[in-house]
């Protein structure tokens, strides 16, 4: 499969789960945690005994399209090997969970799983996993953020209490302490946490009012010639709608996100990675664990919630060698945000010029901006209704109580 060098994950990972220890590791995408985990449990799997029809192994992760990912992996590494394995996911696809529940009730060495899939199988009854020796949870960060952390807790509750546990996160905060202190028994630590974007990711910020986003990436798009391209928007009806915009301005653009049924996104993201698909708008889902290469252009049609998920975001560029480019629009509201996400990289990130066409933009003065809203740099909106309704529509959903 190309293996020759271990990375530093590999390195510190791989011996002491040959030993049997509970790991407890800060490593984000790119590192090759993958195989840090694969491997050893497949050499577990295959050196030791163990029971042929049950379920040995239960690897949890967030997305679909990890499991699917981790899975494929697997199927290389494990290809001249007896070991069998699976992928448990979303969808409602039934002659897959009719697949799904043959080989969980039959036995399988190695399941893939996102949680509430599993959630469903074991409330049917049919699923063992009492034989279960290693368990792994992969961007557990990711899973808590996506509220998952109950459902983790029910499946393990199903597990034997004599299991090793590997648990890896992008970030430590004190969320993932406190599920580590309820599944793992003495973990080694481990950190191989990437705090900074790669050099050759050239970063550029645009501070806009929000409804220049759109107009502005339609510019940027025009203006110069890139590859592979992916705008990342926090929310689905966000995606919906930008990708809706494009394709009315003629980009070749389609949409991700867990509204889509599996077999669309997997041919969305074949589409892409196979060049027919030239640019994708995606919420999160797409920022960890996707394996694309070639994608020169990032853009975040909001900023990330916090540093680590802009690092994962932007980090989708630039990688195999490649240099890479990536975009942030910054909206009047978001600039207290974009300016904690500065002091975490360590540096400003360059602001470009906005077209004058798209009327006047607001000063990047995060200290003025409350993270709400607000404009107090005297400067004016452009003229037009805003994007999503007409005024009173506005301001009911302002004054309402209710979360959206």
């Amino acid at each position: 499969m190309g293996y020759t060098t271990a990375t530093p994950v590999q390195e510190k990972v791989i011996p002491p789960i040959i030993d049997g220890k509970d790991i407890l590791a800060c490593a984000q995408t790119g590192t090759g945690k993958t195989a840090a985990f694969l491997l050893p449990i497949l050499h577990r799997l295959i050196t030791e005994p163990h029971d042929t029809n049950k379920i040995n192994s239960l690897i949890i992760v967030p997305t679909r399209e990890l499991a699917v990912q981790i899975a494929q992996t697997l199927e290389g590494m494990s290809y001249f090997t007896s070991v069998s394995s699976i992928a448990v996911y979303g969808g409602s696809n039934g002659a897959l969970f009719s697949a799904e529940k043959k080989a969980l009730t039959s036995g399988v060495d190695i399941v893939v799983c996102t949680p509430g899939r599993m959630i469903a199988h074991l409330n049917m009854g049919y699923v063992k996993l009492d034989a279960v020796k290693y368990l792994v949870l992969d961007e557990a960060d990711r899973m808590l953020d996506m509220g998952f952390n109950d459902d983790i807790i029910k499946i393990t509750s199903f597990l034997p209490k004599q299991r090793q546990n590997l648990l890896f996160s992008a970030t430590m905060p004190d969320k993932i302490r406190k599920l580590a202190l309820k599944i793992l028994h003495n973990p080694e630590e481990i950190n191989i946490a990437i705090s900074k974007p790669p050099e050759k990711i050239v970063q550029e910020a645009f501070i806009v009012f929000e409804e220049q986003k759109t107009p502005l990436i339609k510019h940027l798009l025009q203006k110069k010639e890139f590859g592979n391209i992916i705008i990342f928007c926090s929310r689905k009806q966000q995606v919906k709608q930008l990708c809706h915009d494009l394709q009315r301005a003629k980009f070749s653009v389609e949409q991700i996100h867990s509204d889509l049924e599996q077999e669309q996104r997997e041919q969305v993201l074949m589409d892409f990675k196979n060049k027919k698909l030239k640019m994708l708008v995606a919420t999160d889902i797409l920022s960890r664990g996707i394996d694309i290469e070639d994608i020169d252009l990032v853009i975040n049609y909001d900023v990330p919630n916090d540093a680590e998920d802009y690092i994962h975001r932007i980090g989708r560029t630039a990688r195999a060698a490649t240099d890479g480019t990536a975009y942030t629009i910054v909206s009047d509201k978001e600039q207290r945000k974009f300016a904690r996400i500065e002091e975490v990289l360590g540096k400003p990130v360059t602001k470009s010029e906005v077209p004058q066409q798209l009327g006047p933009v607001p000063e990047y003065a995060p200290k003025l901006h409350r993270s709400g809203g607000g404009h107090r740099n005297g400067k004016k909106r452009p003229g037009g209704p805003r994007p999503g309704g007409n005024r009173n529509q506005q301001n009911n959903r302002r004054n309402s109580s209710k979360p959206k």
